[in-house]
């Protein structure tokens, strides 16, 4: 199968950007391999319930590590008869990032996504980590596949406030007073409609990965500037812009 061929709006996209924020499970690896966080969740319930007693129906249905996470926070500030505990909170937090320090030793990398990397410093992009996921495994994750030197600065989830995960702009606006630099030459590369609209909030670029196209058609009708489903695509862009600005071509 022949790769892709760099789109023109691809390379018109890349060409004033000065950094590359990624998210990281999805455009960087796959953490989970598709399985559910069903079990997580249930843990973190039944520490929930250990010190409320019993949860708000909202809080109980929920199967999803990061959105216990959410309903949680909503439960611990909604008015109460008395006073609640952090400690739940704390209890979450440690167990879904647990859940994500033992998924990262098998997680799988995105197919090319370590050439690309490559590219974009070669284009002397800056390179960023802005995830919903826990700072720690992230690290781990990096270092373990050579990929830690590439990224100045990993900003993950806030341990102390669930709510500002994405599509909270929280992390990508604490990437952007790191790195100084205008929001508008910031590309953010993520795989859910939570990155798009962080990314559109903070005022940061946007290019969608996903292999399924009913989320890349809803990525394209909410404003991505680029949606590819491989990072083949986006290789060739980088290459094609880093040719155009050779010495030879220059010549």
């Amino acid at each position: 199968m022949p790769e892709p061929t760099a789109d023109d709006a691809l390379v018109r996209l890349l060409a004033p950007t000065r950094a590359v924020l990624f998210d990281f499970d999805g455009p960087v690896c796959d953490l989970f391999g598709g399985e559910s966080t069903r079990a997580v969740a249930q843990e973190v319930k039944r520490a929930a319930q250990r010190h409320w007693g019993t949860l708000d129906p909202d809080v109980s249905a929920c199967d999803d590590s990061h959105g216990i996470l959410l309903r949680l926070r909503d439960m611990y500030d909604r008015r109460s008869s008395r006073p609640r505990s952090r400690r739940p909170l704390e209890l979450a937090e440690d167990i879904v990032t647990g859940q994500e320090a033992r998924a990262v030793a098998g997680a799988t990398p995105t197919p090319h996504v370590e050439a690309l990397v490559d590219a974009l410093s070669d284009l002397g992009m800056r390179l960023v980590m802005v995830s919903n996921n826990a700072e720690e495994p992230i690290r781990t994750y990096l270092k373990a596949h050579g990929l830690d030197t590439k990224f100045e600065r990993i900003f993950g989830r806030d341990r102390e406030d669930a709510r500002r995960m994405k599509p909270d702009p929280h992390c990508i606006k604490r990437a952007r007073e790191h790195l100084e630099l205008p929001m508008a030459s910031c590309l953010m590369v993520g795989d859910q409609l939570t990155d798009l609209k962080a990314a559109r909030s903070a005022g940061a670029c946007f290019l969608g990965y996903t292999r399924h196209e009913g989320r890349a058609e809803d990525m394209r009708q909410s404003g991505a500037d680029f949606v590819v489903s491989s990072h083949l695509t986006v290789l060739a862009a980088a290459k094609r812009l880093l040719d155009s600005r050779s010495p030879e071509r220059v010549r």
